[in-house]
């Protein structure tokens, strides 16, 4: 643990939890203080899927969480979300390392479904790559839970309220509930990470953050620019299945362009969309599409970002050949990649190109994976893939590959 060396003067207060430490800032930040996005979880409707707790909510639960920071601040904010609940989420308490959020002055806060509400500022100074704790209570039952599947993380849940100890979870879940972003003041804004299980980061370690996403913020470092990532595992960039998200065109508008202090957005979609067509995965079945569909689906998010002033990055759709995928299958699916990552380096409509499947092809077969890069399902990255991802994804931002 490093300890910070931030002030020089003035009241300091510190708070220790699982290891993290952060430092109270003797000046409060302005009330129009610009923001940015320094960790973000794109929500979800509540699903069963890998025996998460979405769907039976929660009831006089504490529920703790750790997220780290892309990037560090001077003053510091939550985001929640109650965006698929079915009634009001009424909030009792909710802490970072054990101190005190509020929200207009009061500790508890009610979010009618389908909204999401942001804390008072906390000054609050922190650093890149920082582990926070944050834990949350509800004193009643807040019935279906708005959450974030495949958070690569430990969530515990704990009964009663727990706001202010250390006491251990009796129950773990690797998602995300409510909490669906955490801005802070003094970054340069943010670059959002948008797509799939490959953007989420799926097959990475739990709790080692080797999400590319992490690796590029790494990269980042010096800029201090913020990276917020808003994958969803099993994301269509087309179509919606209830178990993976809203459609990607239609979410690129809150989870990409509507995180706060947003500059640029790097697009990875459309493999599920190529890759899952007219297969049922237990959560329904879409239909076939074309490489044209696709691309009118980036089209539409690069006209989007650019109506807003914010850089869009395209990032091409990664190798997916395996022995097990039936060989007509896999050359219709390949012929629609090969076309849309064709238009991705070549339209000149992206303003750069991030080339993760070259990033992550088996220099010996580009239709495949690279050995010593897969997770072992020869669709998705391990640690050493996403690193391999975060490489032309800095090299995209920092002017390489510009269009």
């Amino acid at each position: 643990m490093r300890t910070m060396k931030y002030l020089t003067g003035g009241v300091i207060a510190m708070a220790l939890a699982a290891g993290t430490m952060f430092v109270a800032s003797a000046e409060a930040q302005p009330p129009n203080a610009a923001w940015s996005a320094a960790w973000a979880s794109a929500m979800q409707r509540p699903t069963a899927a890998d025996g998460n707790w979405s769907q039976a909510g929660f009831d006089h639960q504490t529920i703790r969480q750790t997220i780290r920071l892309s990037t560090g601040g001077r003053s510091l904010r939550l985001r929640l979300s109650n965006l698929y609940g079915t009634k009001p989420l009424r909030i009792t308490g909710i802490t970072v390392a054990h101190t005190d959020l509020t929200f207009h002055g009061s500790r508890r806060t009610t979010i009618a479904p389908g909204r999401t509400t942001t804390s008072d500022p906390m000054p609050i100074v922190t650093e890149a790559g920082q582990q926070l704790v944050v834990s949350l209570y509800v004193d009643n039952a807040t019935g279906p839970a708005t959450f974030h599947e495949d958070g690569l993380t430990t969530t515990s849940a704990i009964a009663g309220n727990h706001l202010h100890d250390n006491a251990p979870g009796t129950q773990t879940s690797h998602a995300f509930y409510y909490l669906t972003g955490i801005d802070v003041t003094g970054a340069a804004g943010t670059v959002v990470t948008y797509g799939d299980s490959i953007t989420n980061g799926h097959n990475s370690t739990v709790g080692a953050d080797h999400r590319y996403s992490d690796d590029l913020a790494q990269r980042l470092n010096k800029t201090k620019l913020a990276v917020a990532n808003t994958g969803i595992s099993g994301n269509l960039l087309l179509h919606e299945l209830p178990c993976f998200g809203e459609v990607g065109v239609t979410r690129f508008r809150r989870d990409a362009l509507g995180q706060p202090g947003v500059r640029t957005v790097i697009v990875e979609e459309g493999e599920n969309d190529i890759w899952d067509s007219e297969f049922n995965f237990g959560c329904g079945v879409t239909p076939r599409i074309t490489a044209d569909q696709l691309i009118a689906g980036y089209r539409t998010m690069i006209a989007a970002a650019h109506a807003r002033g914010v850089r869009i990055i395209g990032g091409t759709i990664t190798p997916f050949k395996a022995d097990y995928m039936n060989p007509d299958d896999f050359a219709r699916a390949e012929a629609i990649r090969t076309q849309a990552n064709q238009w991705i380096r070549t339209s000149g409509e992206y303003d750069a190109v991030a080339d993760f499947a070259r990033a992550v092809g088996d220099p010996a077969d580009e239709q495949r994976i690279d050995p010593t890069l897969d997770s072992g399902d020869h669709l998705h990255p391990n640690d050493a893939g996403y690193a391999a991802m975060a490489v032309v994804a800095s090299e995209a931002l920092s002017g390489r590959n510009q269009r």
